[in-house]
Parts: structure tokens; C-alpha cells; sequence
């Protein structure tokens, strides 16, 4: 096989060719560290290879039923711990750390048959929708140099963007699947809470708005790896019932009566939406309408402003207790120095924050939930823009260090709200481009990107449908039939050697 052929196949197809002798487990390892060699210089997706460990074991490895085996892939650099590799989590605190074990997804991963060749870059913490740490630099857009692949799993997709390995491990707290999908033309499904592992030593990610998962560019991958990785774990806070079935005998079947459709182009929070989004909406629920489905445009009546509010309030009190945790192990105090503004910011507003306004704000997730839970009564699926904007410019949405400078000076001389207050004003440039996918983590609600769209300058967009809990059944449906459509992106970007070409 040569690269050429190696860049047109997705995991399910390289699985195929090992299982019929066609390749070998080391020749797609050696085709995928080819590409990563040649195309990592322009994009930096990749922090951390293990390319002689990787080719040892491709040598060792025995003739396999796992569904995936052989076919090589790459690790998320949070929470997705490899033993005995670096795990950062973009934190220059971190950046000596060396994991002791696998995490539990990474053995699900390894049980499904991947080759592990590193780990990919993420922001720090994955507080982000960027993907531009300070210890291991931007990650760029394969689509554009100059621009941004999102975040946090920003890493993971420019490197299944640009053919280094056919999917990758994710995470998504806030979007960090959905909104790098939509800025990077791949498939991008956030299961359900409780859907996949967490683990060990955690029961949950985030109080539950975060969940591990791939990205890939087909959606039988998406689907055959959630077969692998569905699981109800007795440790875990959060379980949800397994799928009785396969998602990926499930994906093909066509729905057996016309759905009914609800869709929204609003911004949740108030910030404009682009016109490119909007029409990449329009043309999806157009097209579901000539498929015989009932679409309506409607809102579904929570209010975005304040989720996003108590969602920040959870982030400050999460990022204060890691700080604590980090504090004990380091046995010293953490300083402003020590971390990025982002996490800073958090870190001191958390300090703040009481046990009953930390209840209270899950409380509200859970009246969300509910809200979308009655309008599912009604709807099979809920339509918005996976983004509000075509992907960011590198360094665009980076505070200066005058600007960051400021805001430390600021955070302590300010009471409790008017810290929150500057935590909402501080992501707002953020959550402009990408306030549409935050809602499902907090109700808990399996989502996807889809790439439906090239805007006029070239650059993909994601739409985003949400389901009930438990129903990524009927979201891969929808999926693979958006597939077979022409509405689906089957351009990939241009990449070669140290530059990416338009």
C-alpha cells in the first residue's frame, strides 16, 4: 500500500485489509508516521509519538477478531493516560508527568485492536475552544494554516483531518468534539452521559458534562467504535442503559415513519450567527424535508445565558479543586506564573464559590434537562449551527499579556460575582463562535457535528443535532444517510510537507 491509498481509507476499511492479509499492521504504522512526519511541522497536532514502542508491537501483534486491529490512532493528551507515556494535559505543570496506567478508555481502545502512535495537542485543561497552550504552542487548521482547528480535542482533528490516522481519541466538556468537527469538516458524535468509561480513580468528568469519545471521517467508524466502547461501569456516577443491538447493523436501516424536526438558528447566548451557519442549517432541514420529515423552527426555551453562567460556575469550582489537589502533590502553592489566565481566573473565582451555589447550579442542568426532554416528546431531533463562525484565526481568540496581565490584577480585588462576571466576559469572545454545543453536556444529551458545508471561502461548517438520552442510534441513522447525500463534505484538505495549501 502507498500513502495515497493509506489517506483514502477510514479505520473500518484498514481493519478489512488486515483481517484479508492485504497489509500489515506495521506497513499502515510506518504509512501513518510517514504522513505525520511530513504534515505535524505546519500543523503541530501531535505533541508526544512513539514510534519504535509502536513498531515493536505492530511486529508482536497476532492475527486478531478485535474489529479495529492494527489500524493505528492517536490518544488525546487529557485523560486519555497511556502507560509509561507524558501525559501533559497541556499544563507546563504537567509536563514531566508520566502515566502509571491506562486509562479505562484507553484499554477499551486497546481491546478494539488500535496501534497507539502518541498524543495529540490540547489546551490547557481543555478549558478551551482553541487549541493553543502555552507549553506546547497552536495547533493549526489543516484546511488553513492561519487558522484554528478549535478545541479542546483540536489536536485529534487536524490530525484526522490532514490522513496521520483515520480517527482519534476526543473528549467533550462543552463542544470539544462537536466544535473542532465543524471547523474541520470531520464527524463528530458526543454520546450520551454514562455512555462511555471514565476511570480509574474518577467517577466522573465535570460533574458529567464531559465524556470521552472519538473524532472520524466516516460515520461506520463513529458506529462501530461506540460498539466497543458502550459500557455500564458499577464505579462510574453516571450509567446509562446499554444499547440492546449494534449501532453499527443499526446505522444503514432507514426510519420507519417521517420524523418531526425542530430547529433554531438563534444564538443561545445573543451573539450574532454567521450566514454561512445559518445556511448550512437551512439547506440540512431543506433536505430533511424532501426526505418526508416535518420540520419546524423553534426555541427550546431554556435560557442559554444563565446555563452558561452555571456551567462557568462549575468550571471555576472544578479548576479551584484541582489547583488544590495539584498544591498537595507539588507541596507548594500554585501561582499565577504556574498556569494560563484562563485557568487562573477560575482557579481564584472558585475559591469563592459555596457548596450551596455549586448545588444550585447543577440544579440547573437538570431543569434544562428537563425542558429538552418535553420538547423531545414532540421531536425526534433538535437542529442548530454546530458553530456560530467558520474556524478562528490562530493567536485571535489569545489574550495579549497586557490583557492577561490585567486580569490577575483584577480577579483579586473583585467580590464573588464580579468574578463570575469576569469569567463570562473573559470566554464571551469564545463562546461567540461556539455557543450552540454547551447545552447538551449539561442535559446530557448525545449530539453530533455533521459536515454539510463549505462556506464561500472554503472553510467547513458544522451542523449540530441533538437526540433524547440514549438515542445515538437515531443520530448515526440521520448520520449515514446525511453521508450518502450530497450534502455531505467529500473534499479533504490539501497537506503537504511543512505548509498547508489551500
Amino acid at each position: 500500500m502507498d500513502l495515497q491509498s493509506y489517506l483514502t481509507l477510514d479505520a473500518t476499511a484498514m481493519a478489512e485489509l488486515v483481517k484479508m492479509g492485504e497489509v500489515t499492521p506495521k506497513e499502515l504504522l510506518e504509512l501513518s508516521f510517514q504522513q505525520l512526519e511530513a504534515v505535524n511541522p505546519a500543523l503541530n497536532a501531535v505533541t508526544h509519538t512513539r514510534k519504535e514502542k509502536a513498531l515493536a508491537e505492530a511486529e508482536r501483534m497476532q492475527a486478531t477478531d478485535a474489529p479495529f486491529g492494527g489500524v493505528p490512532m492517536l490518544l488525546k493528551n487529557l485523560s486519555q493516560s497511556l502507560q509509561g507515556e507524558p501525559l501533559t494535559s497541556g499544563s507546563q505543570l504537567f509536563m514531566s508527568t508520566v502515566s502509571e496506567h491506562d486509562s479505562n478508555m484507553v484499554k477499551k481502545f486497546r481491546e478494539a485492536g488500535f496501534q497507539f502512535i502518541g498524543h495529540t495537542n490540547t489546551p490547557e485543561f481543555g478549558l478551551k475552544n482553541i487549541t493553543e497552550p502555552d507549553l506546547h504552542g497552536p495547533t493549526r487548521n489543516p484546511w488553513d494554516s492561519h487558522r484554528s482547528p478549535g478545541g479542546s480535542s483540536g489536536g485529534s482533528a487536524a490530525a484526522v483531518a490532514a490522513g496521520i490516522v483515520p480517527l482519534a481519541g476526543a473528549s467533550d466538556g462543552g463542544g470539544s468534539i462537536r466544535i473542532p468537527a465543524s471547523f474541520t469538516g470531520l464527524f463528530g458524535l458526543k454520546p450520551t452521559r454514562g455512555r462511555t468509561p471514565v476511570g480509574p480513580g474518577a467517577g466522573r468528568q465535570w460533574q458529567g458534562a464531559s465524556i470521552d469519545f472519538v473524532l472520524s471521517r466516516s460515520v461506520r467508524d463513529s458506529a462501530a467504535i461506540l460498539d466497543e466502547l458502550q459500557i455500564v461501569q458499577p464505579e462510574a456516577a453516571f450509567h446509562t442503559p446499554l444499547f440492546p443491538g449494534s449501532y453499527n447493523e443499526a446505522m444503514p436501516h432507514p426510519f420507519e415513519k417521517p420524523l418531526r424536526i425542530a430547529y433554531n438558528m438563534t444564538s443561545p447566548v445573543g451573539t450574532p450567527v454567521s450566514e454561512e451557519a445559518k445556511y448550512a442549517v437551512e439547506k440540512t432541514v431543506k433536505w430533511m424535508e424532501s426526505q418526508g420529515h416535518i420540520v419546524e423552527e423553534k426555541e427550546n426555551g431554556v435560557d442559554g445565558i444563565q446555563l452558561m453562567k452555571d456551567y462557568y460556575l462549575m468550571n471555576s469550582g472544578e479548576i479551584s479543586s484541582l489547583v488544590g489537589q495539584l498544591e498537595k502533590g507539588i507541596d507548594r502553592a500554585i501561582t499565577a506564573d504556574d498556569v494560563e489566565i484562563e485557568t487562573w481566573v477560575l482557579h481564584q473565582a472558585g475559591k469563592s464559590v459555596s457548596a450551596a451555589e455549586f448545588s444550585a447550579s447543577l440544579s440547573s442542568w437538570d431543569s434544562a434537562a428537563a425542558q429538552m426532554a418535553h420538547l423531545h416528546e414532540t421531536y425526534d431531533f433538535y437542529i442548530t449551527p454546530a458553530s456560530a463562525y467558520t474556524a478562528p484565526k490562530v493567536g485571535e481568540l489569545t489574550y495579549t499579556r497586557k490583557e492577561q496581565q490585567e486580569m490577575r490584577l483584577r480577579i483579586d480585588e473583585m467580590d464573588k460575582q464580579e468574578q463570575q462576571d469576569l469569567i463570562y466576559d473573559m470566554f464571551l469572545p469564545s463562546l461567540t463562535y461556539t455557543p450552540f454545543t454547551q447545552l447538551a453536556n449539561l442535559t446530557g444529551q448525545p449530539a453530533m457535528s455533521v459536515p454539510v458545508h463549505l462556506s464561500d471561502d472554503g472553510l467547513p461548517i458544522g451542523v449540530q443535532v441533538m437526540a433524547s438520552k440514549g438515542k445515538e442510534n437515531r443520530l448515526l441513522q440521520l448520520a449515514y444517510q446525511l453521508e450518502q447525500s450530497e450534502l455531505w463534505i467529500t473534499k479533504r484538505p490539501l497537506v503537504q510537507q511543512d505548509k498547508v495549501i489551500r
